[in-house]
C-alpha cells in the first residue's frame, strides 16, 4: 500500500491525510519496558487521548559489536511500531545517531571511542562512516514502516538537540542526507531547547523547542523564525530525572496541567517526554557533569503520568480529562492496572567471592600499562562497554596512591584482595599499609554511566584511563579482567560448583544467591534491600540495574514477565555490605522529593 499526502507543515496547523492535524504525542521507549509491556503502555496512552507515539532509537544496543546488530525480542522496533499502529497510533520516530535520553552516552556505542580521535557527532571520518554502515541497516528496517509505505510512522528526527552541541556546521545537513538518500521521504524536525534554537537551520526541516516552563518567549521565538509553519513541543518535560545521593524529582499535576492547557489553546502540537519513562535496565544509565560528574539511577519513572511500573497515576487522570476536550469521540477505556505482589523475603543460599569468579570471566589481557575498558581486547575486539573491570598488579610496599583523576567512575582498592578504601571522581589519593615483601594491589573500577548530554562526550572513556602513581611511579604489569557481567558469563557462574553455604564469614565484594518461590502466575514487584550497600541484581539471568544504599531510589521494579511459576533464581552482586534476605514491596519507595517547578532552570541542564 501506497500513500503520499503525510504530515505535512506548509501552514501554520500540520495536516495529514490533506486534512487539519495536531500532535498529541508522548514518548515511551521500547527498550525501557519489557515487550510483554508494549501493549499495555500503548492502550494506556490512546486512552489517555494521545494520538502520536514517539520513540528514540538507541544505537548501542542495535550495533553492540562493530557490525553486528540486533534488532530481535527485546530490541524489535518494527514490532513495536507495528504494534503502535494496531492501537491506533500515529509514530514519529528519533533515530539520532545521538540521542541524549539519559543513556549512557547518549545512545552512542562505546567502541567509537577506540579511536583516540574520535570526534562523536561530527563528519570527522572515523564517526560518519560508522554512523553510515549503522543508518544502512537502521533504514532497512524502518523504510517498510513510513507512512508512504504503508505505514505508521509520519515523521523522523534528525539528530537531537544539536543546536547545544554546535561542533560542526556540516553535521546535520550530513545526517538529512544519510536519511533522506536510503529513501525516508517523511516530514523531517530537529529538536531543541531555546538556546540551541539560534542554532542554524535546514532547508525543509521543521524546527521545534523543547521546554518545561510556561514561558512564551521560546514560542514566540520559534514562531518567528518559521513563519506560517506549526509550531511544536517536541520534549514537553513531564517531570525529571534522578542521580544517586540526592532527591527525587516530581512535577506536580497542578503546575504541570496549566502549561499544557495553555499551549493546546494555542494551537501548539505537544510531546510529553515522558508519558511513561519505565526502567534503564542493566547498566544503561547516563550521567551528567555540569562541573560536577552525577550517574543517573536506574529508575526512569521520571514522575510521569505513567508510573515506572505503568500505573495511570492522578497525573494521568487529570492530563485525560483535559485531552477529552480536544476529541469529538469519547475516549477509549483505560485499561485494567497490572496487579502487584509484595512477595515473601528470599533468604540468601550461597555466595561466591569476586575472586573465585574470575575465571568464569574472559582470559585475562596483560598490559605493562593500564587499558581503558573501550580498548580491551574482548567482544570481537569491540572492547567492554559496561560493566566493572579489574585491574591487579604487584607492588613492593606501602605509600600513597594517586589516581591523577585517571580512575573513571569509581574504584574499591583491595591490597592481597583485604579492601583498603575507594578512589572515585572526588577522591585522588589513598594510603595503603607496608608489608612484608611483594603483594598483590587490586582496583575494581566501575564505569558509572557515561555522560549524556554535554560538549563532554569525546572524553567518556571509562575503567583506568591514565597511568595511577605509587610513591609519584607510575604502577605496570596489570593483569585486567573484563567483568561486564554479561549473560555468559552469569550462566556459567549461576552453574558454578563452587559456591559456599556458610553465610557467617562472606566474602565482599561477591555474588549472593537466593530463590524466591512463585506459586500462580507471577506478577510484577519491586526489589528492596534494606541492610546492603552498592551492587547489581540480578532476577533469572536479567540484569535489572543498580542498588546503592545512598538513594534515592531503594527499589528496584521487577517486572512479572521475568519471572516464572515455581523457583526463580535472585543473584546480588554486592560491594559494601550484605543482608541475610532481599525483600520485596508492592509500591515503590522514592524516598525524599524535590519540586522541579521550585528549581532553577539551569540546574538542571
Amino acid at each position: 500500500m501506497s500513500r503520499v499526502d503525510g504530515l505535512r507543515a506548509n501552514s501554520s496547523q500540520f495536516t495529514l491525510e490533506g486534512e487539519p492535524f495536531r500532535v498529541l504525542g508522548g514518548s515511551v521507549h521500547y527498550f525501557r519496558v519489557p515487550r510483554a509491556y508494549w501493549e499495555d503502555r500503548l492502550l494506556k496512552m490512546k486512552a489517555c487521548g494521545l494520538n502520536t507515539l514517539t520513540t528514540y532509537v538507541l544505537w548501542n544496543l542495535h550495533e553492540p559489536q562493530r557490525g553486528t546488530f540486533n534488532f530481535q525480542d527485546q530490541l524489535d522496533l518494527k514490532a513495536y511500531v507495528t504494534l503502535a499502529a494496531q492501537v491506533g497510533l500515529w509514530v514519529i520516530l528519533r533515530p539520532g545517531p545521538y540521542i541524549c535520553a539519559e543513556w549512557d552516552l547518549g545512545g552512542l556505542p562505546s567502541w567509537l571511542l577506540q579511536d583516540t580521535g574520535m570526534r562523536l557527532r561530527t563528519t570527522y571520518p572515523g564517526f560518519a562512516e560508522a554512523v553510515k554502515l549503522y543508518f544502512d541497516k537502521l533504514v532497512s528496517v524502518i523504510k517498510p514502516l513510513m507512512f508512504r509505505e504503508g505505514g505508521p510512522v509520519v515523521a523522523v528526527q534528525v539528530e537531537n538537540e544539536y543546536g547545544s552541541y554546535a561542533k560542526d556546521e556540516k553535521y546535520l545537513p550530513l545526517i538529512q542526507h544519510f536519511l533522506q538518500s536510503r529513501g525516508i521521504e517523511e516530514l523531517l524536525l530537529t529538536s531543541d531547547n531555546w538556546e540551541g534554537l539560534r542554532y542554524a537551520g535546514m532547508e525543509g526541516v521543521l524546527k521545534t523547542i523543547n521546554l518545561q516552563r510556561l514561558s512564551f518567549g521560546p514560542i514566540q521565538y520559534l514562531a518567528d523564525m518559521q513563519p506560517q509553519k506549526p509550531v511544536m513541543v517536541m520534549e514537553y518535560w513531564s517531570g525529571w530525572f534522578d542521580v544517586w545521593g540526592e532527591h527525587h524529582h516530581v512535577f506536580h499535576s497542578e503546575d504541570m496541567l496549566p502549561v499544557v492547557s495553555e499551549l493546546l489553546n494555542r494551537g501548539v502540537s505537544i510531546n510529553l517526554y515522558m508519558f511513561h519513562g519505565g526502567t534503564s535496565f542493566g547498566f544503561m544509565n547516563g550521567a551528567m557533569d555540569v562541573g560536577t560528574y552525577k550517574p543517573q539511577v536506574t529508575s526512569y519513572d521520571y514522575d510521569a503520568p505513567l508510573s515506572e511500573a505503568g500505573d495511570c497515576t492522578p497525573k494521568y487522570q487529570l492530563l485525560r480529562n483535559l485531552l477529552s476536550l480536544y476529541h469529538l469521540e469519547p475516549l477509549p477505556v483505560t485499561p485494567a492496572p497490572l496487579k502487584r505482589r509484595a512477595y515473601e523475603p528470599a533468604a540468601i543460599r550461597r555466595h561466591l567471592s569476586l575472586w573465585d569468579s574470575l575465571h568464569f570471566t574472559d582470559k585475562p589481557y596483560r598490559s605493562e600499562t593500564p587499558v581503558n575498558m573501550e580498548n580491551l581486547p574482548v567482544n570481537g575486539n569491540s572492547g567492554q562497554s559496561y560493566g566493572y573491570t579489574l585491574y591487579e598488579t604487584t607492588i613492593a610496599g606501602g605509600g600513597t596512591l594517586r589516581s591523577r583523576n585517571n580512575i573513571r567512575d569509581r574504584a574499591l582498592v583491595f591490597v592481597d584482595r583485604q579492601r583498603v578504601g575507594c578512589l572515585d571522581i572526588r577522591t585522588h589519593e589513598l594510603a595503603l599499609p607496608d608489608g612484608p615483601g611483594e603483594v598483590t594491589l587490586s582496583l575494581l573500577v566501575e564505569n558509572c554511566g557515561r555522560v549524556n548530554y554535554g560538549k563532554g562526550l569525546d572524553g567518556q572513556r571509562k575503567g583506568i584511563v591514565g597511568d595511577i602513581l605509587l610513591n609519584h611511579t607510575p604502577l605496570t604489569g596489570f593483569t585486567i579482567f573484563c567483568l561486564d557481567m554479561k549473560p555468559g558469563f552469569m550462566n556459567r557462574l549461576m552453574h558454578s560448583g563452587q559456591w559456599k553455604s556458610d553465610l557467617h564469614s562472606p566474602s565482599i565484594p561477591g555474588f549472593f544467591q537466593a530463590g524466591l518461590y512463585v506459586d500462580g502466575p507471577p506478577k510484577d514487584t519491586f526489589i528492596r534491600l534494606p541492610g546492603w550497600g552498592k551492587g547489581v541484581v540480578f532476577v533469572n539471568g536479567q540484569n535489572l540495574g543498580r542498588h546503592w544504599c545512598v538513594g534515592p531510589q531503594l527499589f528496584l521494579y521487577l517486572p512479572g514477565p521475568w519471572l516464572r511459576s515455581g523457583e526463580n533464581q535472585i543473584i546480588v552482586f554486592e560491594e559494601q555490605q550484605v543482608d541475610d534476605k532481599i525483600r520485596f514491596a508492592e509500591n515503590p519507595d522514592h524516598g525524599r522529593t524535590i519540586d522541579v517547578y521550585k528549581l532553577p532552570f539551569c540546574t538542571l541542564l
